[in-house]
């Protein structure tokens, strides 16, 4: 934990700590992005299969999603600086293992080596970001700042793996992240104290607990794939629907009877918790969710190649990154509150825009993209502020844990929605060539009503966000 009487005042003063923190993020978003561009040239070099070229980024996103919570409770009880040092240090060994990699197998295990890390590290940056100030405009600056380099990295990350790949193999745009975890480890330990031992959590940790919510998440994660590979008609994708459903009954039984339980219920009953976790499931349902739908639909409903409509998706990335310098400005401007309503109406307009109006041309669909990006830009800190302002300071980092693993789960439910939706009104391969004008109607209505069905689920988490944060108290500097 930051040590309060040497907590600095501006963000200049936070600068190795910054880059630090800011490093660990850049981390996350680029090792999502620069690999895609990757995939084809990987797959023929290491004459892997589409179920393991799937699975090279999948292992990654199931064990990171999968562990937040676990990893979260733990760095509330041994030190979050502690454990955010040694995930950064698995990371550069994992990273440098991908210079060895000679099968699609050993991949797979270095992604999943790479999630582990992430989950070590993602939410311990955001808790530090907030432990770093007093009072709430800076850890608003803060985390703002935290989450734009973030955005460059997600911005740059395929065009950059383009650029490599003409000049260099594959692999480096994984040893790429060595000099980042080494740089990111260097601004914490000089930037950010050692954990004070009597602040930390003291319960022991809920084994059971833990197990049964990996177990869920990572059901939960798989479910949309299943959705999409083996579509609706299948038993095995409802299975696991089901498996998780159970998983995830058997951890709430497993919470309440507990007396040391993961996590503790009740601080999810808390209002600014409560609201902060419904604001970030709508902008991962509606991020996951319409960049699904814009993409099939450039690209094999328009006919688009991939290049085109990599172009198509700029509005979203211009916005992500153009509002970056107004958004510490607008929420102080008109308040936490007020630029929560905001950016919602943002992204439901936005939805709602793609779903009534994307079939009379592309400009509907980059309004709409632009719409949803302007509210996440804004939405994601707000969310984060909520859910840390919500939490006792002993239980920042899993807070952190909780809406980074609401995020996964909400890109996948988006998925698994408008994928289904999909998968229900179009016949045959929506892969194949030349499709018939019955099949290219079949994708409008599902483009249709994928997006109102979005739309809709979004509606009703804003709405419940803001009856919750309307009944929270008043939020004293901590």
């Amino acid at each position: 934990m930051i040590n309060e009487q040497r907590s600095p005042q501006t963000l200049r003063g936070a600068a190795p700590a910054l880059i630090g923190l800011s490093a660990v993020f850049l981390f996350e978003m680029l090792d999502n992005s620069i690999l895609n561009v990757a995939l084809p040239t990987i797959g023929r070099e290491l004459h892997a299969s589409t179920t393991a070229l799937q699975w090279v980024t999948g292992s990654y996103a199931v064990v990171f999603g999968g562990l937040m919570l676990l990893f979260g409770a733990m760095a509330d009880r041994f030190g979050r600086r502690r454990m955010m040092i040694v995930g950064l240090v698995l990371l550069a060994v994992a990273s440098l293992a991908t210079a060895f990699v000679t099968t699609a197998e050993q991949l797979i295990v270095v992604r999943a080596a790479m999630g582990i890390a992430a989950a070590m590290t993602t939410p311990g940056s955001m808790a530090l970001a907030f432990r770093l100030f007093d009072d709430e405009p800076q850890r608003v600056r803060a985390i703002t700042l935290i989450s734009t380099v973030g955005l460059v990295g997600l911005a740059i990350g395929p065009t950059l793996g383009g650029l490599v790949l003409a000049v260099a193999p594959w692999q480096v745009l994984l040893l790429v992240n060595v000099p980042i975890a080494l740089l990111a480890i260097l601004g914490i330990r000089t930037g950010i104290a050692a954990d004070d031992p009597h602040a930390l959590h003291r319960d022991p940790i809920d084994i059971p607990g833990a197990i049964l919510a990996t177990v869920t998440i990572i059901l939960a994660l798989v479910a949309p794939t299943s959705f999409i590979d083996e579509g609706p008609g299948s038993w095995l994708p409802w299975a696991l629907v089901g498996s998780a459903a159970v998983a995830a009954a058997l951890f709430v039984l497993r919470e309440r009877s507990a007396r040391h339980p993961l996590l503790d219920l009740g601080l999810l009953a808390r209002p600014l918790v409560s609201s902060g976790l419904a604001f970030k499931a709508r902008a991962g349902l509606a991020t996951a969710g319409l960049s699904y739908l814009v993409t099939l639909q450039l690209q094999l409903a328009w006919g688009w190649p991939p290049a085109m409509a990599a172009l198509g998706m700029l509005p979203q990335v211009v916005v992500l990154l153009a509002l970056s310098p107004f958004v510490d400005p607008f929420v102080k401007r008109v308040g936490i509150r007020r630029a929560a309503w905001m950016s919602a109406a943002a992204v439901v307009a936005g939805l709602a825009v793609y779903a009534l109006f994307n079939a009379f041309g592309y400009v509907f669909i980059a309004i709409a993209l632009a719409l949803v990006a302007a509210g996440l830009r804004v939405v994601g800190v707000v969310a984060a502020v909520n859910v840390l302002n919500g939490l006792p300071a002993d239980r920042t980092t899993i807070g952190a844990a909780l809406t980074d693993t609401t995020t996964e789960v909400a890109n996948g439910v988006g998925i698994a929605v408008a994928g289904t939706i999909l998968a229900a009104l179009f016949a045959g391969t929506i892969t194949a060539a030349n499709w018939t004008a019955e099949q290219t109607a079949q994708f409008q209505s599902a483009a249709t009503v994928g997006g109102l069905a979005l739309t809709a689920a979004a509606a009703a988490l804003v709405v419940f966000g803001f009856v919750r944060s309307g009944r929270a108290a008043p939020v004293t500097p901590r």
